[in-house]
């Protein structure tokens, strides 16, 4: 009967962690079709706006032309009106075209109104240069100095600036809802580490549960065989879990396999669900007993990153942890090797030492990165600080972080036994 009670909990646990992984996955979708259709409209609006410069440039330059030509009456002044008059068509048909029809009302309304506008400014000053041509000089005179090419060229400039403002305004919509949507994925993905975490620990916990109510109730035959179970359902929880990271790595990968504007955030992800897996590997899944070698948690999580060029120097005496402190440290450690790798000493080849020690029962830890300046420490924490506070809670110690000169100075305080 309590069996069966432990595995619907665990069957619950797992259904949470689906329902999780799920809402996860398709709030990375949803980031990255917000990204893409941000740079879509990035794209439209930067050639509309060229277009709606090109226009209004052409008119510009055509009447300068056609003026410096009234007034000297040297047709040489008559090449930027010719110039204008030959930009102006492919340039309002390729507006058009660009916005289409996904135009609004007011949008279609201003259309209309820059190509009326501005095929009428050069109708204007096209039959005042004939004028010229025919050697009308006074009728051409007279006919600049009407207010109707003035209010003509005042009426295009305001329906062209205020087509540039719609465009802008739709352009911030886009990257508003982009920004939107990256921030609905970090707290779920902090939510679903921090499920994984509970997961294991809970799974652990009811298998220890098991094995210590049918050693109590045995007798001295049967303790054996009760060992031996609950050995086995440790050693499947630990297959299972694995299997667990395994799917949810490679549906986080699966993801942005066709979409490699999602590769930063996909690949942000990714590092954190192996920096779990590698502390669980390391504790091997136990929880009730010291199992974790402290430096072998540390080397681990050097490992993939430490070369001759990025030097680690790794010092301490030998202390075994509970397996309930390694994953939530193991991602502390996770966080600092690669905030070390983009930012800190190893971005400048310098070199990193962990060294800690152990006092009144309890583990100061010292990571110091060596070589890296730091002028300014960074104004705001990111989702990787709030993670690492977030974890020194669960390993029921704390941890500070102090910008040097130098760089980075972490010290970490946690109990070294229960």
């Amino acid at each position: 009967m309590r069996d069966k009670r432990f595995r619907w909990v665990n069957f619950a646990l797992l259904a949470v962690i689906g329902a999780a992984m799920a809402a996860l996955i398709y709030l990375v979708y949803a980031t990255v079709e917000a990204e893409r259709a941000q740079r879509d409209q990035v794209e439209k609006t930067a050639a509309i706006l060229d277009d709606l410069r090109l226009i209004g440039r052409s008119a510009i330059e055509g009447e300068t032309g056609q003026r410096g030509y009234l007034i000297t009456l040297d047709r040489r002044y008559l090449e930027p009106f010719q110039a204008g008059r030959e930009r102006i068509g492919p340039a309002l048909d390729r507006l058009r075209n660009r916005i289409g029809d996904a135009a609004t009302m007011r949008q279609s309304e201003l259309i209309d109104e820059i190509d009326m506008l501005a095929r009428a400014k050069f109708d204007e000053m096209e039959n005042n240069v004939a004028l010229l041509e025919d050697g009308r000089l006074l009728d051409a005179r007279r006919e600049v100095l009407t207010d109707e090419g003035v209010e003509t060229m005042e009426r295009l400039a305001r329906a062209i600036r205020e087509m540039e403002a719609i465009e802008n305004e739709i352009l911030n919509q886009a990257i508003t809802e982009a920004a939107r949507a990256e921030a609905r994925v970090l707290p779920l993905l902090g939510g679903l580490l921090f499920m994984l975490i509970l997961a294991m620990i809970a799974g652990v916990q009811l298998v220890g549960r098991t094995a210590r109510a049918e050693a109590e109730a045995a007798q001295a035959a049967a303790l054996g065989e009760a060992r031996d179970r609950a050995d086995l359902l440790a050693r499947e929880l630990n297959h299972r879990v694995k299997n667990l990271f395994a799917v949810v790595l490679a549906i986080v990968q699966m993801s942005a396999r066709d979409k490699p504007e999602a590769k930063e955030v996909t690949e942000s992800i990714a590092q954190r669900i192996r920096a779990l897996l590698t502390a669980h590997e390391v504790s091997q899944g136990e929880l009730e007993r010291p199992v974790a070698s402290l430096s072998q948690l540390i080397e681990t999580s050097l490992a993939p990153y430490r070369s001759s060029k990025q030097v680690a120097e790794i010092e301490g005496p030998e202390v075994m942890l509970p397996a309930k402190r390694v994953t939530p440290l193991g991602l502390v450690l996770h966080e600092l090797t690669t905030n070390a790798v983009k930012y800190g000493s190893w971005k400048e080849a310098g070199t990193v030492r962990v060294t800690w020690d152990v006092r009144d029962g309890r583990v100061f830890l010292t990571w110091r990165e060596m070589g890296a300046a730091i002028d300014t420490p960074p104004e705001r924490k990111g989702f990787g600080s709030l993670l690492m506070n977030s974890a020194a809670r669960q390993f029921g110690g704390s941890l500070e972080r102090d910008f040097t000169p130098d760089g980075l100075v972490v010290t970490i305080d946690l109990p070294a036994v229960d």
